[in-house]
C-alpha cells in the first residue's frame, strides 16, 4: 500500500448494483467497480449544488433506480 495515498473507506455495495455498474463500465479504462464509483462520486461532488437534496429528488431517483431494477 501506498503510504502517500489518502485513507480508504470500504463502501458495501449489492450483488445486484455491483453487476449493472459493472455493465455501464464495460469497455471503459477503469480498472474496477472501485473506481468507476469513485470517479462518479467525485463528480458529483464537483458540481454546485444550491439546495439540499429534496424529498422529490430522492422520490424521482428510486423510482428510477426501482425501474432499473436496482431496488424492489
Amino acid at each position: 500500500m501506498d503510504p502517500s495515498a489518502p485513507p480508504r473507506r470500504a463502501v458495501h455495495l449489492s450483488d445486484e448494483v455491483v453487476r449493472g455498474l459493472e455493465a455501464r463500465m464495460k469497455g471503459s479504462s477503469f480498472p474496477d467497480v472501485d473506481a468507476y464509483v469513485e470517479f462518479i462520486l467525485a463528480r458529483l461532488l464537483d458540481e454546485p449544488s444550491e439546495e439540499p437534496f429534496s424529498e422529490e429528488d430522492e422520490r424521482r431517483l428510486r423510482e428510477r433506480l426501482r425501474s432499473l431494477g436496482y431496488i424492489d
